[in-house]
């Protein structure tokens, strides 16, 4: 089969903001940018448009907002290379570079535009096997300013913590540690999903994670959601968060033990490559979402738009979350200390996996 490159077409404020960087590096203004409304006017766009490539402007450092109703203050090139040197910015990733999500790369392309040197590491975590011996190997012959880890586990972002060099927690078991992050808010969307398994009359209600998640106790989105069962007057305990080894037999393994003889009637599967794993694994045993066992996953995944039934799921934006990626280089840049931790929107879609509890 031969690998295409997808093109990737430039968005209308995309293409104003790239005719407004070439007319700023000509010095067509100094001192303040005109504002929103004159340029819209001028290039023949609406407000909005204008307006968004302003803010690409603004993230790329050629612009500097000085509040609101005030024109924006123009950062030429050679100030910018004084004000904002650029970072060596290493990306750890959860998993294989082969298996990496469309939006990390598009993360590592907006910090290499705005001239950065962003690379993946050359082993992830998985193939590190999570073990902090060989992370602290891959990090001590990896020159790097800065560190952004996807998905660590607790042991992991706690060892990056408390190094000199500045990392950043990209989802990960991150919460009380002195470490920035981002994540979706996956607890009060994982709250509203069993919620609405439980006012469909589901029980034996089984969230599917990964062996890591188990690392350093019940992850916040587990916690949430069996507090939330057992305000509904519903035990929970081991049967609740099976354990299963790391790979695909120790999945079907565990699937075979869990429905055995008490099986759930309803499950919470945390990423969409494992939710599909688990759909085929019951289906071929005649066991069908939603009229055998109702399905949700935790996380959004562009195949579910094909869906049929339709797949109840918990969506979030990657756009904010690689926004604060962003700033964050932006301020070590800069030699801002940043160790925010910022929680993103996210909210349970229902869809056509969810049905009443079988008879």
């Amino acid at each position: 089969m031969l690998c295409m490159n997808i093109p990737h077409f430039l968005t209308i404020s995309e293409q104003v903001a790239a005719y407004l960087r070439e007319e700023l590096i000509q010095e067509r203004w100094s001192g303040d940018m005109p504002g929103m409304n004159s340029l819209a006017v001028e290039l023949g766009v609406n407000s909005k448009t204008a307006d968004a490539a302003l803010r690409l402007l603004e993230k790329e450092g050629l612009l500097v907002p000085q509040g609101a109703g005030k024109r924006r203050k123009i950062l030429l090139p050679d100030q910018l290379a004084t004000a904002k040197p650029a970072l060596k910015v290493a990306i750890l990733d959860y998993e294989p570079l082969e298996q990496t999500e469309v939006w990390a790369v598009a993360m590592r392309q907006q910090l290499l535009s705005q001239g950065h040197n962003a690379f993946f590491t050359q082993k992830s975590l998985l193939e590190l096997r999570m073990d902090v011996n060989r992370i602290a190997a891959l990090v001590k012959k990896t020159p790097a300013d800065a560190w952004v880890i996807k998905s660590g586990p607790l042991e992991v972002l706690t060892w990056f913590s408390q190094q000199e060099t500045p990392a950043f927690a990209l989802f990960g078991r991150r919460r009380g540690l002195p470490i920035a992050g981002v994540g979706p808010d996956q607890v009060m969307a994982g709250c509203t999903a069993a919620r609405r398994l439980i006012q469909r009359g589901h029980q034996r209600i089984a969230v599917i994670v990964r062996e890591d998640r188990h690392a350093g106790g019940v992850g916040s989105p587990e916690r949430a959601i069996f507090k939330e069962m057992e305000a509904h007057g519903i035990p929970t305990g081991s049967y609740n968060l099976p354990r299963w080894k790391d790979h695909s037999e120790g999945l079907h393994q565990m699937l075979e033990e869990l429905f055995r003889f008490t099986p759930p009637t309803a499950m919470i599967i945390d990423e969409p490559f494992l939710f599909h794993a688990v759909k085929e694994h019951l289906a071929q045993r005649g066991i069908l979402a939603p009229a055998q066992v109702s399905l949700i996953c935790a996380d959004p995944d562009p195949t579910f738009a094909w869906c049929e039934p339709s797949v109840a799921h918990i969506r979030w934006d990657s756009r904010p979350v690689v926004n604060r990626v962003l700033s964050w280089v932006g301020n070590i840049a800069q030699g801002k200390d940043d160790l925010s931790q910022t929680l993103t929107k996210a909210e349970f879609i229902d869809g056509g996996t969810v049905g009443a509890v079988p008879e």
